[in-house]
C-alpha cells in the first residue's frame, strides 16, 4: 500500500475532485472544488509523517480493555447499530462504532463489502483517526466534531479511493466526544441518506448517554410540546442548581453553545419558578419572556439505560457510591490548571482506566488521549516512541519517521503508564520537556512545540527509586503535583456493588444472566491479589459458562473461590498470608501456601510484585520458592 497522494481518477476535466487533487497535490494550490471541511482537513493532512502501511490492529485483549471502558457507549449505542446493521446489509455496506479516539470497537453490516473492508485494515481494533489515516469520515469527523460525508477522492491517501463514508461525532452531555457512527462502503453506495441516518442516530445515542450518566434533576423541553418525551426533545440536566450537562438541541433552542450553558445557575437561566415543573408538564416563562414546555424529573433508576436492579443494590450502584468519584474530580480540577497528575496503586487496580476517565472529565476531553506503557517497550525503543524521530535516524526506521507520543499528544493527554520503568538516561530528557514544552525528534530534526498535559502512572514507590538511585528527584517532584492513589479491590467500601455493575456490563444484564446472593457475597469477600482485571476474568469465564437467563451458584465459581470462607469467618492468619480468605480444611501452613501461589499467579511469577500484593518480603516468597524445589 502506498502512502503517495494520488488522484482517484484520471484527470479528463470533467471530474471536479480530479482537479481539485491535481491542484493540490501536483501543483501545490490551494483546493477548488471540494468541500470546506475536506479541504481543511486535506491541509490538515499534508505534513502529517504517513506510517498507515505499518499500522497494526491492537491485540484482542488491548481490544477487550478498550471495550470495556467504553461500556456506557457500547450500550447506549447498541439499538442504534442494530437499526442501521440492516440498512447497511442491505446496501452493500458496514456500520462502525468508534471512541473517542477513532479506534473502531465493533463492526457490522454486509458480508459482501466486510472481507474488502479487512483489506483495508477497516477492522475493530484499528485506529482511523486523521492523524494517522489522512481525511477520512471517522477522523475528520471527530475533528470537526460534526457529520461529515467522505466519497472516493475526497480521501487523502489514494487507496482509499474507492471507499465511501458517512460518519458523525457522538457528543456527551458537556461537549466532549464520546465516540462515532460510521457507514462505510463502496462509493456509489453512500449518498446523503446514509449521512442523515447517522446523524440522527448519533443524537440517539447522545440522548441515552445523557440520563444514563445523569444526576439530580433532568429538564426535557421545547418549544413544541408534542415533542417532549422524543427523541427530539431538549434536554438539561441540573445538578446542585447548576446546568451540568445539555445536548445538542438544547443548544439550538437557547442559541447557546456549551460554554455558555453549563455551570450556569439555573434561576439565572430559567427563573425561579423552574420548580414547578417538577413531575407535571407546564409552560415556563424565561427571563428574556420567551416561553417554553418541559417538565423536571429527578433522575432515578428509571432514567438510566440499565434496567432497575434488585432494591438491595440500588444505592450501592448508584452514581454517588463510586468511591473513586471524589479523587477523580480532585484531579481533573488540578489537571485543568497544567499541574501533572501521578496515579499509583497495585496492578490491575485499574490506574489505566482513572487515566481515561480523567481524560474525559478535563479540559483536555476533546483532544487526544495518547498512552505510552514505559513497562512495554525495549529500553532503546522508548525514546524514539516517545519524542519521535526522522527518516533515517537508525536502522529499521520507518520511512519518513515517526512523531513520537509527545507530538501526538498535542492538545491533549500525555498517559506515561509504568513511568518507574522509564530508564534514568531518558528522565533528564523528558524533564526538559516539561520545562520548555518543546520536543526534538531523534535524528536532528527541528524543535516542535507542544502543549499538553500529563498523567502518569506507576504501583512502585518513586520516593523508594529516588533512594535507590534509580528515578530523578526533580522529576519525581514535578510528576507528582497531585498524587491520586485507586485503591486495590479489596480496600473498596462498594465492592458488592462494583462486581454486580460490571457482571452486567460484561454481559450479564445482556443474556438475564443474575448471581444469587451467596454468589455476590462470596465474591465481595475475596481478596482479590489481581484485583479489578483478576474480577473481570472471573466474571467473564462466569458469564461464558452459564446458560442465557440463568441464576448463577455457587457450584458455577472456580473451585479457590467456591471452596473459601467469607473473611469475617476465616480463622487468622500468618503475616505471609494475610487478607486471604480460606478453605476450612486448610491448614495455616497450606493457606499459606495457598496465597503466595495465587499472588505469584496474578502477577505473572514477579516475585516484588507477588510480595507487595501480599504486604510481605520478598524474602518471604523466595523462601516459599525455595521450599518447592526438589
Amino acid at each position: 500500500m502506498t502512502d503517495a497522494p494520488a488522484p482517484a481518477h484520471p484527470l479528463d476535466g470533467c471530474d471536479p475532485i480530479a482537479l481539485a487533487r491535481e491542484l493540490f497535490f501536483r501543483q501545490g494550490r490551494e483546493a477548488t472544488g471540494v468541500a470546506e471541511p475536506i479541504a481543511r482537513s486535506w491541509q490538515r493532512s499534508r505534513h502529517l509523517p504517513w506510517q498507515h502501511q505499518e499500522l497494526e490492529p491492537i491485540t484482542q485483549g488491548e481490544l477487550d480493555e478498550r471495550r470495556e471502558q467504553s461500556l456506557r457507549l457500547l450500550a447506549c449505542a447498541q439499538p442504534e447499530l442494530d437499526g442501521l446493521a440492516e440498512h447497511a446489509a442491505g446496501n452493500g455496506c458496514v456500520v462502525i462504532l468508534t471512541d473517542a479516539s477513532g479506534l473502531i470497537l465493533h463492526e457490522i453490516g454486509s458480508p459482501d463489502f466486510l472481507p474488502k473492508a479487512e483489506r483495508i485494515a477497516l477492522k475493530p481494533g484499528v485506529e482511523w483517526s486523521e492523524g494517522v489515516r489522512g481525511t477520512n469520515a471517522i477522523g475528520t469527523a471527530l475533528v470537526e466534531r460534526h457529520a461529515v460525508m467522505v466519497l472516493g477522492g475526497e480521501h487523502y491517501l489514494a487507496p482509499y479511493a474507492q471507499l465511501g463514508c458517512a460518519a458523525a461525532p457522538i457528543l456527551d452531555g458537556r461537549g466532549g466526544v464520546a465516540g462515532l457512527l460510521d457507514i462505510s462502503g463502496d462509493t456509489q453506495r453512500v449518498n446523503q441518506h446514509a449521512l442523515g441516518l447517522v446523524r440522527m442516530s448519533a443524537q440517539q445515542v447522545e440522548h441515552r448517554m445523557l440520563l444514563a450518566g445523569a444526576q439530580g434533576h433532568v429538564l426535557r423541553f421545547h418549544a413544541r410540546p408534542s415533542l417532549i418525551g422524543t427523541q427530539r426533545e431538549a434536554m438539561l440536566v441540573i445538578t446542585d442548581g447548576r446546568v451540568v450537562a445539555a445536548n445538542r438541541l438544547a443548544l439550538e433552542l437557547f442559541e447557546s453553545d456549551w460554554a455558555g450553558l453549563l455551570d450556569r445557575d439555573i434561576r439565572g437561566l430559567l427563573g425561579r419558578d423552574w420548580g414547578r415543573l417538577e413531575h407535571q408538564r407546564g409552560l415556563l416563562t424565561l427571563p428574556g419572556g420567551r416561553q417554553i414546555a418541559g417538565v423536571v424529573e429527578r433522575l432515578g433508576a428509571a432514567l438510566h439505560a440499565a434496567p432497575r436492579r434488585r432494591a438491595s443494590e440500588a444505592q450501592d450502584v448508584g452514581p454517588d457510591a463510586d468511591p473513586v468519584a471524589p479523587l477523580l474530580a480532585k484531579a481533573a480540577r488540578v489537571l485543568d490548571q497544567g499541574v501533572p497528575v501521578l496515579v499509583t496503586g497495585e496492578t490491575g487496580s485499574g490506574k489505566d482506566v482513572f487515566a481515561r476517565r480523567l481524560h474525559a472529565a478535563s479540559r483536555r476531553s476533546a483532544g487526544p488521549f495518547v498512552a505510552l506503557d514505559c513497562a512495554s517497550l525495549p529500553e532503546n525503543l522508548i525514546e524514539a516512541e516517545l519524542f519521535g524521530y526522522e527518516d533515517g535516524a537508525f536502522t529499521g526506521a520507518r520511512k519518513r519517521g515517526s512523531p513520537g507520543r509527545v507530538r501526538e499528544a498535542d492538545g491533549g493527554i500525555l498517559f506515561l503508564d509504568e513511568i518507574g520503568e522509564m530508564p534514568i538516561g531518558l528522565q533528564s530528557r523528558l524533564l526538559r520537556v516539561l520545562e520548555n514544552r518543546v520536543v526534538v525528534p531523534l535524528g536532528g530534526g527541528r524543535p516542535v512545540a507542544v502543549d499538553f498535559d500529563l498523567v502518569c502512572a506507576t504501583h512502585q514507590s518513586l520516593a523508594a527509586m529516588v533512594q535507590a538511585g534509580r528515578f530523578r528527584a526533580d522529576l519525581m517532584y514535578r510528576l507528582a503535583g497531585f498524587t491520586a492513589s485507586v485503591p486495590a479491590l479489596r480496600e473498596r467500601a462498594d465492592r458488592r456493588a462494583l462486581i454486580a455493575r460490571l457482571f452486567d456490563e460484561l454481559g450479564g444484564l445482556q443474556r438475564r444472566l443474575r448471581l444469587r446472593e451467596e454468589v455476590l457475597d462470596r465474591l465481595a469477600a475475596h481478596s482479590w491479589p489481581g484485583n479489578v482485571r483478576e474480577l473481570r476474568s472471573v466474571l467473564k469465564s462466569l458469564i461464558a459458562l452459564a446458560e442465557e437467563g440463568d441464576q448463577v451458584g455457587l457450584d458455577e465459581l472456580p473451585a479457590s473461590l467456591r471452596e473459601a470462607m467469607p473473611a469475617s469467618a476465616a480463622p487468622a492468619l500468618p503475616a505471609e498470608a494475610v487478607d486471604r480468605p480460606v478453605a476450612v480444611t486448610e491448614s495455616l501452613r497450606d493457606a499459606t501456601r495457598s496465597a503466595i501461589a495465587q499472588a505469584l499467579e496474578a502477577s505473572g511469577n514477579d516475585v516484588a510484585q507477588a510480595a507487595r500484593l501480599l504486604g510481605v518480603h520478598r524474602s518471604t516468597v523466595y523462601r516459599h520458592l525455595a521450599r518447592r524445589q526438589p
